[in-house]
């Protein structure tokens, strides 16, 4: 790679969003893992699916949704992508169903970490869906949106997208919770 295309490769709007969902992907061959194991033993505890599901509350949602959706995206409608019927709208609804599995997880987290047949199958169900889900939007971005958005957002708007990206990775609250789930991360990468 030259310096020229180094260049302008890390002057893309969306490079810090794509590094992002190779640390999810990662995290989430871990999880597809961990959902396998569950499924042959009958059992999920806590101590293996706590640990998921802050890093994808803390890591997914809270950093890396925030560039997206208080960011990215309005950057991208400003440019003419439509949010309503077009590819915007489809990722924010994605978004919500991905916080809402996470929810239900959470939420039956504490009867499967009892034993309950129940509290397992459901943690069981809603990860296998999150999983499909958060796969299927991360190629989506990846391939449709995050190409549309390098190829349209140029100049002055890429500029000011880069330091709004700069401003929220300055936040204390986003650095520590950054800080935390990087770590998460490392320990619950498959192969790690």
């Amino acid at each position: 790679m030259t310096d020229f295309e180094r260049k302008e490769n890390d002057m893309k709007a969306t490079r810090c969003l794509r590094e992002e969902h190779q640390v999810i992907l990662r995290v989430l061959d871990g999880f597809e893992i961990a959902l396998k194991r569950s499924g042959e033993k009958g059992e999920a505890t806590r101590e293996t699916y706590g640990p998921f599901l802050e890093f994808f509350r803390g890591f997914a949602d809270r950093c890396h949704h925030c560039k997206e959706e208080d960011r990215l995206f309005p950057v991208l409608e400003k440019n003419g992508v439509p949010r309503e019927g077009g590819p915007i709208g489809v990722m924010l609804y994605e978004h919500k169903l991905g916080r809402a599995l996470v929810a239900e997880m959470t939420g039956c987290l504490d009867a499967a970490d009892a034993g309950e047949a129940g509290g397992v199958r459901t943690l069981l169900e809603k990860g296998g869906e999150f999983l499909e889900m958060l796969r299927a939007h991360i190629t989506k971005e990846d391939h449709v949106l995050f190409e549309m958005a390098d190829q349209l957002t140029r100049g002055d708007d890429l500029a000011a997208l880069l330091a709004d990206y700069s401003d929220a990775e300055s936040e204390p609250e986003y650095c520590a919770t950054y800080a935390r789930c990087s770590r998460l991360a490392e320990r619950l990468s498959a192969g790690s």
